[in-house]
This record gives C-alpha cells, sequence and structure tokens, in this order.
C-alpha cells in the first residue's frame, strides 16, 4: 500500500478558507479587468483626488451596492430623451451590455482610486468621446453630449443612485455631514466632465434633482433599454444573482421612474432581493477585507 506521506516540518498547511476567498477575488478582478487587453485592478494611489476612508472612497468600494445603484442610475438617465439618443447612436451596448459595464466600474475606479494623472488622462478621454456624440431626436431636436444640462442629469442620478444604495444594503446609519461631504467629493469629478448645475450636498441634489426631472420623458425606446438592463444576465453563477439585484434595482427607483418606465413595484419580491444583496454584500467585504 501506497504510504501517506508525513507533514513536511515547517511547511504550513493551506488555508481552505483563505483560499477561497483569494479564488473569489481572482473571479471578480477578472470579471472587471479586460485580460485581452492587458488591463489590472486599479492600485489605490497615495495622489489620487481623494484621500483613503472618505465617503466616496467608502462608497465607491463597495462592489454589490455599487451595482445595483449603477443599474438604478442608468434607468433613470434613459429617461432623459438627450442621454437615451445618444446611447442608442453611439453605443453597442446591446452587444456588450458586459463591456459597457466593465469601462463604467473602470472609470469610477480610477477616478476615484488612481493617480490622478491617471485620472485626468481617463476624463480627458470620456471628454473626446462626448465630443463626437451629437446628432437629433426622433422630432428634430438637436441633442449633444456635452450639453452640461444633461451631464448634470447623469450626474445626479449616478449620484443619487450610488448613495442611495450604500444607505439601503451597507450603512443606513450613515452621517447626513458624510452623505454631504460625498456629493461635494463627486462634484470635482462631474465639474470635469463639464456638468452645470452640479450639487454639493444631499440637499442640493434633491433639488438639482426636481428641478431636471421636468427633461424627462416616458418613451418606448427609455422602457425597451430598461428591460434590456433588467433582464441580461451575464455568463456564469453572476447570472443566478441577477435577478435579485436588478429587483434591487427597481426598489431603489422613485414612483415616478417606475411609472414611466411601465416597471412594478418588486412588493414581495423586494424581500428576498434585499436579503440575497446584503449576503452577497457582506461576502464581496470578506472577500476584499473592507469594513463599511
Amino acid at each position: 500500500m501506497r504510504r501517506a506521506l508525513p507533514h513536511i516540518a515547517g511547511m504550513a498547511r493551506p488555508d481552505p478558507i483563505e483560499f477561497a476567498r483569494l479564488k473569489l477575488v481572482e473571479r471578480v478582478r477578472a470579471a472587471f479587468n479586460d485580460s485581452s487587453k492587458g488591463e489590472t485592478p486599479i492600485p489605490p494611489s497615495e495622489e489620487a483626488f481623494f484621500a483613503p476612508d472618505t465617503p466616496i472612497r467608502m462608497v465607491h468600494a463597495d462592489l454589490v451596492s455599487m451595482m445595483v445603484g449603477g443599474m438604478s442610475a442608468l434607468l433613470l438617465q434613459m429617461l432623459h430623451p438627450h442621454a437615451l439618443q445618444g446611447v442608442l447612436d453611439f453605443s453597442n451596448f446591446r452587444e456588450d451590455m458586459h463591456g459597457r459595464l466593465r469601462r463604467t466600474a473602470r472609470f469610477i475606479a480610477v477616478t476615484t482610486y488612481g493617480h490622478r494623472d491617471d485620472a485626468e488622462a481617463a476624463i480627458a478621454r470620456v471628454n473626446r468621446i462626448h465630443a463626437a456624440v451629437q446628432g437629433t431626436l426622433p422630432d428634430g431636436t438637436p441633442y449633444h453630449a456635452t450639453n452640461p444640462r444633461t451631464l448634470a442629469w447623469v450626474h445626479v442620478t449616478e449620484a443619487t443612485m450610488f448613495l442611495e444604495a450604500w444607505l439601503t444594503h451597507v450603512k443606513p446609519q450613515m452621517p447626513l455631514a458624510e452623505q454631504d461631504e460625498y456629493f461635494r467629493q463627486f462634484a470635482l469629478i462631474a465639474r470635469k466632465l463639464g456638468a452645470d448645475p452640479v450639487p454639493e450636498s444631499k440637499a442640493e441634489a434633491q433639488a438639482v434633482f426636481r428641478e431636471l426631472r421636468t427633461d424627462l420623458r416616458p418613451t418606448k425606446e427609455a422602457r425597451d433599454v430598461a428591460q434590456l438592463v433588467l433582464t441580461h444576465k451575464p455568463p456564469g453563477p453572476a447570472g443566478t444573482i441577477q435577478p435579485f439585484l436588478a429587483n434591487a434595482a427597481v426598489s431603489l427607483l422613485p414612483p415616478f421612474a417606475r411609472t414611466m418606465l411601465a416597471l412594478e413595484n418588486p412588493g414581495a419580491r423586494a424581500t428576498p432581493s434585499r436579503l440575497v444583496t446584503h449576503a452577497l454584500g457582506s461576502t464581496m467585504r470578506w472577500a476584499f477585507q473592507q469594513r463599511p
């Protein structure tokens, strides 16, 4: 019979829990970084726009709440006819939903955590892309992606929904002063992208949201995009949790937006979605050794 090899003195046995944690981190990083393009995770820099342990870095570090808030923000953005038409005319989101998510996540990561020179370069790249995005709406109205008011709607929906998802699923007790600081920090990026008006507190964000809401229109195209966003299932295990995250995203929307997009209130489905979202978020924070 083959004898078992004795344990080698001084060599620690592999920790299965630590092994599982590292494998999960590896899989998540692979999903958000395109290895075919040589992409690697954005390393946090001491020369970033924002200091460690400040509100924007805490909120943007939470993968699951950012995914939920990001979906909610995208649904709201599609109600703006100019933002919607730009996506329809110039984006390949239908064929590459995951690629769009990955590019957006990378932009947020580099502008939040990356060296300020890399952040400035990423912002300049987006501004160059926006400069070429222009055309006309179906009714003949011209649109341009550099319109400050359109950019303001994109920004305020992102900032509001990212923070709302964080408050709902991670840290509901976050002090109002920290919430205001989050908007003040995020305003730096919005202004560099050309948005105006740009809120610097939660109260200002609510006021800007109410003001820009008058620009929104319920359209079939917006409803079609909403269904695509909510029903798209990425390959692998992520596809099984997508419906729960989608329900969580719809739950965050204000009632008027659900009506305009012909979306039902998740109702009883909100409870299992919240449980799954909380559990997944806790797992990701454990894997990446983050504290809420």
